[in-house]
């Protein structure tokens, strides 16, 4: 019977640890299983992860291209499609909307990027949407329909 005061590990599911450079008679005396000669045989040997032995490196080969515009504006985006198909998901019950309903309801994810409404789809709803940017189809599809696109 196991009592606290005799627990045993299970057979085999212990491994030694490996004493290496303890004389030869360990079997891991002499180079202490690191091979013979080099680098890597040394102590303080310490190799970037992506030194490459002196062979030009691949962030040095590869040539440069492109740049990233510092001015971008990243937009959250909705379609008319969208709208509509929340409209008719009974999940937009007002005909005023603004970016900030669309947040606080979950249909836009960072508050902190503005909104844009794109044009794609059809809207056969009267809407008046107040957002960041439009898109020129946008503002025709929603004025088309006698709704107003407010610039915010």
């Amino acid at each position: 019977m196991d009592i606290l005061s005799n627990l045993k590990y299970a057979e085999g599911s212990r491994k030694k640890k490996k004493r290496v450079g303890r004389g030869q008679g360990s079997g891991h005396g002499g180079t202490s299983t690191r091979g013979e000669n080099g680098a890597k045989s040394r102590s303080g040997n310490k190799f970037r992860a992506w030194f490459e032995g002196g062979q030009m490196p691949l962030q040095r080969r590869v040539p440069k291209f492109g740049f990233k515009n510092i001015n971008r504006v990243e937009f959250n985006v909705l379609n008319l499609g969208d709208l509509q198909k929340l409209i008719d998901d009974g999940k937009i019950k007002e005909t005023v909307v603004s970016a900030n309903f669309f947040h606080v309801e979950g249909f836009i994810k960072d508050s902190r990027k503005p909104l844009k409404i794109l044009g794609f789809g059809e809207l056969k709803t009267k809407l008046e949407i107040s957002a960041n940017a439009f898109s020129k189809t946008a503002i025709e599809k929603i004025e088309t329909l006698g709704g107003k696109a407010i610039l915010i």
